[in-house]
C-alpha cells in the first residue's frame, strides 16, 4: 500500500477515549514502517499538509520516533513521570458511565512498550498520587498490579514522603501544599534512586502519545543536550486544543507572563507547560535537590534553574491532543491555575535571579492578591493588545507595566 492509499484511509479525528483509535493508530503507523521504501521525509511532508487527517499526522510522529529509537546503539533506562489528582475517571476505560474514560495507565504501558521494543531503551513508568480524594493512586495500583508489565510501574503516594526532612520535598508540610510539582518530584527522587539515566515528565491523561518518546531520546543522546522539551508552538507539532476554555483576557495574562518571565520566552521557549520534556539525571538531581514551588508552576521554576545553571537545552515538535473534560485546571478553576502559573514564576525568577521585567512583577504583586482578581480580568481586553499577535505578547512597546496595572485598576473599579 503507497502512501497515498493510507492517507486516504486515516481517520480525520482521533477519540482520546476510544481504544479502537488507538489500535487504529498503531496499525496505521506499523503500515508505514514495513514500507520496504519509506521516505520519512515525504511522511512527515505529507502531514505537514492542512487537509491532511489528524490520524495520519500523529502517525508520522510515532513513524519518526520509532525510527530513532531503532538507531539507539547503547543500553538506556528512562523514568517517565506523572502525577495523579482527579485522574479516577480518565484511568478507567470508557463506559456508559464513565464517558470520559481513557483506560491511560494500561494506553501508556502499551505506547511504551511499542516504542521501545527490541531496543536496548528499557523504562519505568511512576504513576504519583498527589493527594487525590478519588484515590487515584489505588486505582492506578489495582490496574498495574493485573497487567502483564506490572513489574515496570511503580505507584507512589506523595503522602508517605511528606515527612521528609531533607531533600526536594523538606519544603512541603502536607499535601495540600502540592499542586502537581511535588508528585513530580517525589517521583523524579525515586527515578533517580532507582537509577534512571534521564527522565521524562508526561500528563496522567492520553494526550500526549508516549510512543513519541524518541524525539526527545535523540537530542540528549546524540547531541548530548541534557534537557529536551517538548514544544506544540512549533509548525512541525500536531496540536489539538480547546483554546475557547479561556476568555479574550487570557492576552494580558500572557503579555504579563511574558513580561515577568523574559528570561524563558526571549530564547523562544513558548510552550512552558508542556507535558513532554526530558531531563538528564545529572541536571535532574541539581533542579529538585531546592525546587522553588510545588505547585502547577514548577515548569518554569524548572526551565528557569536550567538557564541559571548555562545548560543546554533542545525544543522538538510534537503531537498532543487536548484531553480537556477532566483536566485539574477546570476542576479546580481555570483562574486559579493562572494565578498559581503568574505567582510562581514570579517566586522564581527571583529566586533563581534572572532577568526579568520588576515593574510588571511589582504590579503582579500589587494587583493580583487571588484568583478572584484574575475572574474580573478573564473576559475583557484592553485596546493596546486588541489586535497585537501572538509574537508582540510580552513587548512593553505595545502595552507597558504602567498602562497594565492603570488598565487591572479600571476593570476592578467596575465590579
Amino acid at each position: 500500500m503507497n502512501l497515498d492509499s493510507l492517507v486516504s484511509q486515516a481517520k480525520m479525528q482521533f477519540d482520546l477515549t476510544e481504544a479502537e483509535h488507538q489500535r487504529s493508530l498503531y496499525r496505521l503507523a506499523d503500515s508505514l514502517l514495513d514500507m520496504p521504501d519509506l521516505s520519512l521525509s515525504a511522511v512527515k511532508k505529507l502531514a505537514l499538509h492542512a487537509d491532511t487527517p489528524l490520524e495520519f499526522k500523529i502517525a508520522a510522529k510515532l513513524v519518526e520516533s520509532k525510527l530513532l529509537v531503532q538507531k539507539i546503539q547503547r543500553a538506556v533506562h528512562i523514568g517517565i513521570v506523572f502525577a495523579m489528582w482527579g485522574e479516577h475517571n480518565r484511568l478507567q476505560p470508557k463506559t456508559g458511565g464513565n464517558p470520559h474514560g481513557e483506560d491511560a495507565l494500561r494506553v501508556k504501558l502499551d505506547q511504551l512498550a511499542w516504542i521501545t521494543q527490541s531496543s536496548p531503551v528499557s523504562w519505568t513508568l511512576y504513576a504519583v498520587d498527589d493527594g487525590c480524594p478519588h484515590n487515584s493512586g489505588q486505582i492506578a495500583a489495582e490496574i498495574a498490579a493485573d497487567h502483564p508489565l506490572a513489574d515496570s510501574v511503580k505507584v507512589l503516594f506523595l503522602k508517605d514522603a511528606i515527612s521528609a526532612e531533607h531533600g526536594g520535598l523538606s519544603g512541603l508540610n502536607s499535601v495540600d501544599d502540592s499542586r502537581k510539582g511535588g508528585a513530580v518530584i517525589l517521583g523524579a527522587m525515586q527515578a533517580l534512586a532507582d537509577g534512571v539515566d534521564a527522565m521524562i515528565y508526561t500528563d496522567a491523561d492520553n494526550s500526549v502519545h508516549l510512543g513519541q518518546i524518541g524525539l526527545l531520546l535523540d537530542p540528549w543522546l546524540n547531541q548530548q543536550i541534557p534537557v529536551v522539551l517538548g514544544n506544540r508552538k512549533h509548525p512541525e507539532a500536531v496540536l489539538v486544543k480547546q483554546e475557547a476554555r479561556w476568555g479574550i483576557g487570557i492576552k494580558v495574562l500572557r503579555h504579563i507572563q511574558r513580561m515577568i518571565g523574559q528570561a524563558i520566552f526571549s530564547r523562544n521557549i513558548l510552550d512552558t507547560q508542556a507535558a513532554f520534556k526530558l531531563y538528564d539525571k545529572e541536571v535532574l538531581q541539581q533542579i529538585i535537590y531546592e525546587p522553588t514551588v510545588y505547585d502547577f508552576s514548577f515548569d518554569t521554576d524548572w526551565i528557569l534553574a536550567v538557564l541559571a545553571m548555562d545548560k543546554a537545552f533542545a525544543k522538538v515538535p510534537f503531537a498532543f491532543i487536548d484531553s480537556a473534560a477532566e483536566s485539574a485546571s477546570i476542576t479546580q478553576g481555570p483562574m486559579t491555575t493562572w494565578e498559581t502559573l503568574l505567582k510562581g514564576l514570579c517566586k522564581a525568577v527571583r529566586k533563581h535571579q534572572m532577568p526579568h521585567n520588576e515593574d510588571m512583577a511589582r504590579v503582579l504583586d500589587e494587583e493580583i492578591h487571588s484568583s478572584k482578581d484574575l475572574d474580573l480580568l478573564i473576559n475583557h481586553l484592553p485596546d493596546e493588545l486588541q489586535h497585537a499577535s501572538d509574537s508582540e505578547l510580552g513587548d512593553t512597546a505595545i502595552m507597558s507595566p504602567v498602562a497594565v496595572q492603570a488598565w487591572i485598576k479600571q476593570i476592578k473599579s467596575r465590579a
